[in-house]
């Protein structure tokens, strides 16, 4: 972990985007998914799959030096299968390998924003926030 100041505050923040995630995937499928037709609900899934894994990537590419982004990435694929897993277990979700599919596609693009100048903002973020309480 990098160097930070609120350690234990990102942890927690993370480990509850990881609860609001799961638990978003275990709800029944929004009344208006129903209204669309069957490529678009397909379609609209996986893209929702990608976009929030790449925001789970970078949220933790916040906190981790690069040289741990393969922590991540490997963390990030296990909750993947995890949603999946609890998915089956529920009569209302189903589980797909192309949503895991999704998902690792958003590690990898997340994880490419941090590795582009996205990482370490948490660090950032904790500079500028003693730079303005001491101005």
């Amino acid at each position: 972990m990098l160097p930070l100041r609120y350690t234990r505050r990102w942890q927690l923040a993370g480990a509850l985007f990881l609860l609001i995630v799961l638990g978003a995937t275990l709800m029944p499928a929004w009344w208006f998914w129903s209204e669309l037709p069957r490529a678009a609900l397909f379609a609209a899934d996986k893209w929702l799959h990608g976009i929030t894994f790449a925001l789970l990537a970078i949220w933790f590419s916040g906190q981790y030096a690069r040289r741990s982004y393969w922590r991540i990435a490997l963390g990030l694929i296990v909750f993947g299968l995890l949603i999946e897993f609890c998915q089956r277990m529920v009569s209302y979700r189903t589980a797909e390998f192309a949503d895991l599919v999704a998902d690792i596609a958003g590690i990898f693009a997340g994880l490419a924003i941090g590795a582009l100048g996205a990482g370490g903002w948490s660090l950032r973020f904790e500079h500028w926030l003693a730079a303005e309480r001491h101005s």
